[in-house]
C-alpha cells in the first residue's frame, strides 16, 4: 500500500511502510509546515526554480534525508546528505525505492529540468515536474508503465488542460492527479477544464482531484 499526500502546488509526500520521500517540498500555500515533518527518507528535486526547491534544505536539516537532484542543482544545496544522479536509467538507492529521471521541458536556472518515476512500495508513479508536452512521453509508458500521473495542468509555465489531457494519451495511467494550478494567478485556477479535456480526449485515464492535505491511498 502507497499514500500519495499532495501538499500544494507540486508538492507531494510519497509513503510506504518502508520509506517516505518529498518531491519539490514548496509549502507557501501548504496546510503543512517544515516541523509537521518529522520524518522523511529521500527528497526529489525537479529543477531549480523556487517553487519546486521549496523548503528542501530545511526538511533534510531536520530529518536527515537524503536530497536528490541533478549535479548541477546539487551542488548548490546546503545539506548534509545528498545524491546527484541524471537522465537515463533506473537506479535504486535502498529497497523499497526505485527512481529514474526523465526528460522536463521547461528552463532553469542551472542544470536541466527533470520529471520522475518513482516506485514506492509497488507503485509506479510519475512525477512531471514542470513540462510542456511532448512526443516521448510515449517512452514513460514503454520503459515504466506508470500507474499514476501527477501532472501539471496549470498554463503559462507548464501544460495546460488540453496539453495535459493529451499527455494522458502517451503515459496512458490509470489514474492522473493534477498539480501546478491556482497557486498563482496567472495559472488556471481550478481543475474543472482538464477534468472536461480528459474526460474527453482520455476516458480511461480516472481523474482524481486532491486537495492539499489530502492523501490518495493506492491501491
Amino acid at each position: 500500500m502507497t499514500k500519495i499526500r499532495y501538499l500544494g502546488h507540486a508538492a507531494f509526500e510519497i509513503a510506504s511502510d518502508e520509506i517516505i520521500v518529498y518531491i519539490d517540498p514548496f509549502l507557501e500555500n501548504s496546510p503543512i509546515k517544515v516541523s509537521d515533518i518529522k520524518k522523511a527518507d529521500f527528497i526529489l528535486i525537479s529543477h531549480d526554480h523556487f517553487d519546486h526547491v521549496g523548503a528542501a534544505e530545511e526538511i533534510a536539516n531536520a530529518t536527515g534525508a537524503t536530497v536528490i537532484s541533478t549535479p548541477e542543482v546539487s551542488n548548490d544545496l546546503n545539506v548534509k546528505n545528498k545524491l546527484s544522479m541524471n537522465m537515463g536509467s533506473m537506479i535504486k538507492p535502498v529497497n523499497g525505492f526505485k527512481l529514474a529521471m526523465v526528460q522536463a521541458i521547461h528552463t532553469s536556472g542551472k542544470g536541466t529540468p527533470v520529471g520522475y518515476v518513482t516506485v514506492v512500495g509497488s507503485v509506479t508513479i510519475y512525477h512531471g515536474g514542470d513540462t510542456a508536452l511532448y512526443g516521448d512521453m510515449s517512452l514513460i509508458k514503454k520503459l515504466y508503465n506508470p500507474k499514476i500521473a501527477l501532472l501539471p495542468i496549470g498554463g503559462h509555465y507548464v501544460m495546460g488542460p488540453k496539453e495535459a489531457a493529451v499527455a494522458l494519451t502517451l503515459i496512458e495511467p490509470e489514474i492522473v492527479i493534477p498539480m501546478h494550478y491556482k497557486t498563482f494567478p496567472v495559472l488556471e485556477q481550478d481543475a474543472q477544464k482538464f477534468i472536461i479535456q480528459a474526460e474527453k480526449i482520455a476516458p480511461s485515464v480516472k481523474v482524481k482531484i486532491i486537495e492539499p492535505g489530502d492523501s490518495l491511498i493506492y491501491p
